[in-house]
C-alpha cells in the first residue's frame, strides 16, 4: 500500500518533505505523532491523527505515539490565540495513562507483531534535562530568526506570547531528534497547523544528527461552516464512552450536513477510496435517505466502540426517529434510557399521585409541556399525544405505576418528535 498516494487520493496531504513517499516506499519506516494531554481522553478532532496512525501500521510501518508530559506542561501556541492554563505533572501523567489506553484499541502493541506499535513520553528525556544543558546543546543550533519566522510566533505577536510558548517549537523537535537518534524515527506527521514545529525538528536532526527524517502533515478537518470539527452543541464529542456515549457519537456521525458527509467519508472511513466515491455517488442521488451518514456512522461507532453498541445506538434512534414500541424501551436500562433522553425535555411529577391514577392532561398542563388543559385536551382528542410510544387514544387517560420505565420515568411525545422525559419521585 502506497500511503502517501492513499492519503492524496483522500485530499487529506497538505504538506510534505522531499522524499517522503520514496522513503515510505523503499523499507520499513518508523513514524509518530504526538498528543497533548490536555485531558484523559481524546476527541472526534484526534481521530485523524488516530487514524493516521492506523494506516501507517496497516501499510506495514512501524507506528510510535509520543504523548506530551513534558510538552503539555507549557502548551503548543500553534492555531492559539491566547496562552491556555498550564497541568501540574499528576494531571498530566493521568491524562497520558488514559490516552495510552485509548490508543490500544486502535493500534497494534502486541509484542509479537512485527512492526508493534510504541508509546513514548517525551517527560521521560525531558525530566532530567537542566535548562542550561538544554540552550548549551540544543537552543545554539535553532537561531532565533528561524523560530521568529514560524506562522505559530508570528500570528501570537500581536496579543503576545512568553517565552515558555516560544520555545515550544525548539522543545517538539527536540523531540524528533531524540526519537531519531534512539529508536530510528525518520518520519514525523501531524496536522497542517503543527509544520512549523515538525520542520524545527528534520532541522535539528541535520544540524545536530547528520542525518535525513522526513515529514507531512495533513489538512485541518473543519466544517463546511468554516467551524471546527469534533464539536457538538453540548461541546467536544470525546472518545471516552463515559464522557460521551456511544449513542450520542453515532448520533454525531449521523447528523453531519451532506456538505460535510462527503469529505468525513473519505478522511475518516477505511473504506477503498473507488467504494467511498460510489457511495458519494448513490448518496448524491438521493440525499434525505442519509445512507452516506448511516454507513460512516455505523463504521466509526464499531471502530471506536463496538458492534453492541453500534446495535444500541440503532435501536435508541429508532425509540427518538423511528416507529418503535412500548416492548423497546422496556428492554433499556436506566443508563441507557437517560443516554437515549439525553438533551430532552424534562418534566417532574409525584410518584403518589399515580397511585390512583394521574389524570395526563392535567399532568400536561400543570408540567408546562401545554400551557394550559384545553390545549392539552385538543392534541389529545386529536390523536397528537403518546405514552411511551403509545398513541393516547381517549381525553380521560390515566398515568398509573404501571407506565413506569425503570420505575420512574414515562416517556411523553405530541407531535412526531417533540419529547418530554416525566420523572416520577
Amino acid at each position: 500500500m502506497n500511503l502517501i498516494a492513499d492519503l492524496q487520493e483522500r485530499n487529506l496531504l497538505q504538506d510534505i518533505m522531499p522524499g517522503t513517499e520514496e522513503q515510505l516506499l523503499k523499507e520499513v519506516t518508523s513514524a509518530y505523532i504526538g498528543f497533548d494531554p490536555t485531558a484523559d481522553s481524546l476527541h472526534v478532532g484526534n481521530l485523524v491523527p488516530i487514524t493516521l496512525l492506523m494506516r501507517l501500521q496497516r501499510a506495514g510501518h512501524k507506528p510510535y505515539a509520543l504523548v506530551g508530559g513534558a510538552t503539555g506542561m507549557i502548551g503548543d501556541p500553534s492555531g492559539k490565540s491566547a496562552e491556555r492554563n498550564l497541568l501540574d505533572i499528576e494531571t498530566i501523567q493521568a491524562n497520558c495513562a488514559g490516552i495510552r489506553k485509548q490508543l490500544e484499541h486502535f493500534i497494534d502493541f502486541s509484542e509479537n507483531t512485527p512492526n508493534a506499535a510504541v508509546m513514548v513520553n517525551n517527560y521521560d528525556w525531558f525530566k532530567d534535562f537542566s535548562f542550561l544543558g538544554f540552550i548549551r546543546d540544543i537552543g545554539k543550533h535553532i537561531s532565533v530568526n528561524y523560530m521568529m519566522a514560524k506562522d505559530s510566533v508570528k500570528n501570537r505577536l500581536e496579543t503576545g506570547m512568553s517565552f515558555t510558548e516560544f520555545t515550544y517549537q525548539l522543545i517538539q523537535g527536540y523531540d524528533f531528534f531524540h526519537l531519531f537518534r534512539n529508536h530510528n524515527v525518520r518520519l514525523q506527521m501531524g496536522g497542517a497547523d503543527q509544520w512549523g514545529n515538525i520542520v524545527t525538528g528534520t532541522e535539528l536532526i541535520r544540524r545536530k544528527g547528520g542525518g535525513d527524517a522526513f515529514a507531512f502533515t495533513c489538512k485541518l478537518i473543519t466544517k463546511s461552516d468554516g467551524s471546527k470539527f469534533g464539536k457538538s452543541e453540548s461541546g467536544n464529542v470525546w472518545l471516552d464512552r463515559n464522557r460521551t456515549s456511544p449513542y450520542l457519537f453515532y448520533q454525531f456521525w449521523l447528523n453531519l450536513p451532506d456538505a460535510d458527509a462527503a469529505r468525513m467519508a473519505l478522511v475518516f472511513s477505511f473504506r477503498p477510496v473507488a467504494e467511498i466515491k460510489a457511495m458519494i455517488a448513490e448518496h448524491e442521488t438521493a440525499t434525505h435517505l442519509r445512507k452516506l451518514q448511516k454507513a460512516l456512522a455505523e463504521e466509526m461507532t464499531i471502530m471506536v466502540h463496538s458492534e453492541a453498541d453500534l446495535l444500541f445506538a440503532q435501536q435508541a434512534s429508532d425509540i427518538l426517529f423511528g416507529q418503535s414500541s412500548v416492548a423497546t424501551l422496556r428492554t433499556l436500562n436506566e443508563q441507557q434510557l437517560l443516554e437515549v433522553m439525553d438533551g430532552v425535555r424534562q418534566a417532574n411529577g409525584a410518584a403518589d399521585a399515580l397511585t390512583d391514577g394521574l389524570d395526563l392532561v392535567t399532568f400536561l398542563a400543570d408540567s408546562g409541556i401545554f400551557a394550559s388543559k384545553g390545549e392539552a385536551r385538543k392534541m389529545v382528542q386529536g390523536g397528537g399525544i403518546s405514552v411511551n410510544k403509545e398513541k393516547v387514544t381517549t381525553a380521560d387517560f390515566k398515568l398509573t405505576r404501571e407506565h413506569l420505565l425503570n420505575g420512574k420515568y414515562v416517556l411523553v411525545q405530541k407531535g412526531k418528535k417533540d419529547y418530554t422525559l416525566a420523572i416520577f419521585g
